[in-house]
């Protein structure tokens, strides 16, 4: 939702009619996981997308259909290999995607919570009788905000919100034969904490930021940190770490990068970095600035599974040479990172599910 947020916002203060559109599965070899969304108005326009092919055109034909009836669907695309890459479903894949007219109400609360940061789960109803399909409930830490779904079914799907909460993976989940929900879970944007203000975060920074990353630079000398250095940071923290650390979150959602070459800056940030759930930890430096790096935390009560947490020399061997190329380098083993722990949790919720 996060991505076509923005548009859908301009054309309800256009006055449009909007509906949405969610991959709630996928089989096979798919150009969008679950969760992709697009937006489609009554007069055709289009943000986000599916499936990156021209099952678009089918959803924006059933979207305007669903306007019109004001009816949800539940849509299922499977295409066969020989005509696979003409509809973006790559290898034979297969895609299903719930459809829905936008609830304004609904809207203003995924808007407020989107724009706060903070974490929740939607439960769509995809599947049941006409009474009960498309409904949805919206649920956050503290409790239901949106909703409920009615009936029997609002312990059950509360107590699957909480689970969905605290893995942070969305599924489809059957709550019995002919009733099934989407429980997506709503998660914080990813972001890149630096630490150290020199010449490769000014593009480290501005390619984070391009990729959708939140950025937070932490230098304490003030002509480091500065503004001017860093006008796309969207926060700037001029202190010592333990102060700087205190004023920011971390999550799973965090990658944190340490640039100063300076032990009395980048060990503290690691002792932090290391003992938490960030899914990155790196750090610049040669091989033997590493070692030595990692003599100081041991012997500072560091253990040697904590420290092997430690991405070190930072970035992907891509033979960088210039700032620009580090960031690149840096920015790659990020996003490879972040990828790669999105995985290992859909494989674990689907063993979990299966078993």
């Amino acid at each position: 939702m996060r991505e076509i947020l923005a548009d859908i916002e301009r054309w309800r203060r256009e006055g449009a009619v909007i509906a949405t559109a969610t991959v709630v599965q996928t089989w096979g070899s798919s150009p969008r996981g679950v969760g992709a969304k697009m937006a489609v108005t009554s007069g055709g326009r289009m943000v986000g997308s599916v499936s990156g092919g021209c099952v678009e055109n089918a959803v924006v034909e059933l979207g305007i259909e669903s306007l019109k009836s004001e009816r949800p669907q539940l849509l299922h695309f499977g295409v066969a290999d020989e005509t696979a890459w003409e509809v973006g479903l790559a290898c034979g894949g297969s895609i299903d995607v719930f459809v829905k007219p936008l609830d304004p109400e609904l809207f203003e609360k995924m808007y407020a919570l989107l724009m706060s940061e903070d974490s929740g789960v939607l439960l769509t109803v995809i599947r049941g009788h006409e009474e009960l399909l498309g409904r949805e409930m919206l649920v956050v830490d503290g409790g239901i905000i949106h909703g409920p779904l009615g009936n029997e079914w609002d312990s059950i799907v509360l107590n699957l919100a909480h689970d969905v909460l605290s893995q942070g993976v969305s599924r489809r989940v059957s709550l019995s034969e002919d009733v099934e929900v989407f429980a997506e879970a709503i998660l914080p944007p990813p972001t890149l904490i630096v630490v150290g203000g020199v010449h490769i975060a000014i593009a480290l920074v501005f390619m984070a930021k391009t990729l959708g990353y939140r950025t937070v630079l932490i230098d304490p000398r003030r002509a480091w940190g500065s503004e001017e250095r860093f006008p796309h940071a969207d926060n700037l923290i001029q202190s010592w770490i333990d102060e700087a650390f205190g004023q920011i979150q971390i999550h799973r959602s965090t990658a944190i990068a340490m640039l100063t070459h300076d032990p009395k800056i980048d060990d503290p940030a690691l002792k932090i970095a290391l003992n938490s759930s960030a899914f990155y930890v790196g750090a610049l430096g040669s091989k033997t600035t590493n070692a030595k790096r990692r003599e100081r935390l041991l012997s500072e009560g560091m253990t040697e599974e904590q420290i092997s947490r430690l991405r070190a020399p930072i970035g992907l061997d891509i033979g960088a040479q210039t700032p620009e190329e580090i960031a690149l380098a840096v920015m790659s083993e990020v996003v490879a990172a972040h990828r790669k722990q999105n995985q290992v949790e859909v494989k674990n919720e689907a063993e979990a599910v299966s078993h």
